[in-house]
């Protein structure tokens, strides 16, 4: 079990590691982008599987109703990418106006701080497996996410101060979101929040797996990228047997 300063510490690492990325690599083919995209997506996808829904659904009697929490995490990115454009899975896209873009910020900031929370304790006598392969899902999806994001900051005319500026508040957001689920409150709902995010993932990693691609060669290596997400959560799980 992480200690919750190595979760925020490698949560914010995350996107720090974006921006230098961009900054100092430069990357320039958005093809090498979008297959780091489809392998974090192929990792959310077989951790939810392999680890996230057997950790929801083992030992308790409320099937039905947890799995309606997973449908409202579905429905929430739904309307979530309606606000950001679909940038949670790689969508980049111009802003056109140099101002500050609220709607982008609110669904991508929102979709982070609900992916933190179920990375809280959760003090309800349970283990919580699924708690490391989600904070390693969350920090490989948002890496590549904040490269988007940053990138299209920067592209927008906005200005380093306000983009990075922003860079650091979508940087908290999911922090924040584990920092509320300690409250004891909240963090009683442990199962309820993991099953909404369940919802959310189902909905970002199909996108991105079923998401067409030009060419017959890249569609290839995006397999390989693929079946490197699926291979590396199986191993996770592999380790995780006691």
């Amino acid at each position: 079990w992480p200690s919750p300063q190595l979760t925020y510490a490698l949560l914010i690492f995350s996107v720090f590691a974006a921006a230098l990325t961009v900054l100092w690599v430069k990357p320039s083919d958005p093809n090498k982008l979008k297959l780091l995209i489809a392998f974090s997506g192929a990792y959310l996808l077989s951790i939810t599987a392999l680890h996230l829904l057997p950790e929801v659904f083992t030992g308790d009697s409320r099937g039905g109703q947890l799995g309606a929490f997973v449908l409202v995490g579905f429905f929430i990115q739904v309307m979530l990418e309606y606000l950001s454009g679909g940038i949670e899975h790689g969508h980049a896209h111009e802003h056109q106006h140099p101002g500050l873009p609220v709607g982008l910020m609110v669904g991508l900031c929102l979709h982070a701080f609900l992916e933190g929370m179920p990375l809280g304790g959760g003090d309800d006598g349970h283990s919580h497996d699924g708690v490391e392969p989600l904070l390693l899902g969350i920090v490989l999806h948002k890496y590549p996410v904040a490269m988007v994001f940053l990138s299209m900051l920067l592209n927008s005319g906005l200005g380093k101060p306000k983009a990075f500026g922003l860079l650091a508040i979508f940087a908290a957001m999911a922090p924040l979101g584990t920092l509320l689920s300690g409250v004891e409150v909240v963090g009683q709902f442990h199962r309820e929040s993991l099953a909404i995010v369940i919802g959310i993932f189902l909905h970002v990693s199909t996108t991105i797996l079923f998401e067409s691609s030009e060419g017959h060669r890249f569609n290839a290596y995006k397999v390989v990228a693929i079946a490197a997400g699926l291979v590396l959560a199986a191993a996770g799980l592999l380790l995780n047997v006691h």
